[in-house]
């Protein structure tokens, strides 16, 4: 495993995270689901010390996982151990008039991050982010001053903000005009690209930044046929149609030559792709098993440039177009 420095943090991060959304469990709000369908418990916690023991040391949660499992599983897995680097994010919740609610209220935000360190079983959060703040909440300031509050209470260490999927540009732009914070979390994989013209500000500015859906929910594993039926508790359930798993495995094929080049399977490629970018800090595929722990810690290469923008041309060439289709299912 390699390791990265988080921005101008002292953070020093492993290149492969454990991205901890997928051990939440099977949680619906309303006909919403909200996590990745049944887990198994045991499983998940062999899958949390496999991880470590590949020398992964980057753990990204969130309360709303599993409505607090994912944070209860990592505290119990490490507790306060400060050789883990736990990041964990807030502002979402069950609603009352509709499924979910976002509150970046200081009392809020300051209860929660009460609750979180108690489920993770820590003093501090080493890296806490907002969960897709608008430019609105960000402009009025309240979610602002709670993390500012929380940093000088010692509770946290650093903080930023987790950016949305398909238009992550005002909320960014906004946070590097200010410098506010320590880092981005943003959605960039082989499919989704559009972050990529974001990199060099952030990394300028000494943000560190966090690449989620790198397997754009498992896609780009090529695992997947077009008759996949995903449980009705797994978000996948309506947001991978068969029409999109099956144009991402046609340009799948595309990429079986760069396969074979590097001795390697689709989904150690899209990962090899992220960390091409010297400005990424970490990326954090979902992890349920043991068997994905080793395998995502593992298998990652050094792609030639060329390589690297292959696969970039190859967004406008369908990639662009799969993502457009992604959009529209939410």
């Amino acid at each position: 495993m390699k390791y990265r420095r988080f921005g101008k943090t002292a953070l020093e991060v492993s290149e492969i995270g454990f991205g901890a959304w997928a051990i939440g469990g099977a949680v619906k709000l309303g006909n919403l689901p909200i996590g990745w369908g049944r887990t198994d418990d045991d499983e998940s916690m062999t899958a949390l010390h496999t991880a470590f023991e590949e020398g992964v040391n980057f753990y990204d949660t969130a309360d709303f996982y599993g409505l607090g499992h994912s944070e209860e599983l990592i505290g119990n897995a490490f507790g306060n151990d400060s050789k883990v680097i736990i990041a964990t994010k807030v502002g979402q919740k069950p609603g009352l008039s509709k499924p979910v609610e976002i509150d970046y209220s200081r009392e809020y935000m300051l209860q929660a991050c009460e609750a979180s360190l108690k489920r993770l079983k820590r003093s501090y959060i080493d890296y806490y982010q907002l969960h897709v703040a608008s430019i609105d909440h960000l402009q009025q300031g309240d979610c602002i001053e709670a993390m500012n509050h929380l940093v000088k209470q010692g509770k946290v260490r650093y903080w930023g903000i987790s950016l949305f999927t398909y238009n992550p540009f005002p909320e960014a732009e906004y946070m590097l005009k200010y410098q506010m914070g320590d880092g981005f979390q943003l959605a960039f994989n082989m499919i989704n690209q559009k972050a990529i013209p974001l990199f060099n500000a952030m990394h300028e500015k000494g943000y560190g930044i966090i690449a989620r859906m790198p397997l754009q929910f498992g896609l780009l594993a090529g695992k997947f046929k077009p008759s996949m039926q995903f449980d009705e508790t797994d978000h996948r359930s309506f947001r991978l149609t068969p029409g999109i798993i099956n144009d991402a495995n046609g340009l799948l094929k595309k990429l079986e030559g760069l396969c074979s080049k590097y001795k390697t399977d689709p989904a150690s490629l899209a990962l090899s792709f992220i960390l091409s970018f010297p400005e990424i800090s970490t990326t954090i595929p979902g992890i349920r098993t043991a068997v994905q722990a080793r395998e995502n810690s593992r298998h990652a290469v050094e792609l030639q440039q060329e390589d690297r923008k292959l696969i970039m041309d190859m967004f406008e060439c369908g990639f662009e177009n799969l993502l457009s289709q992604m959009q529209k299912q939410g």
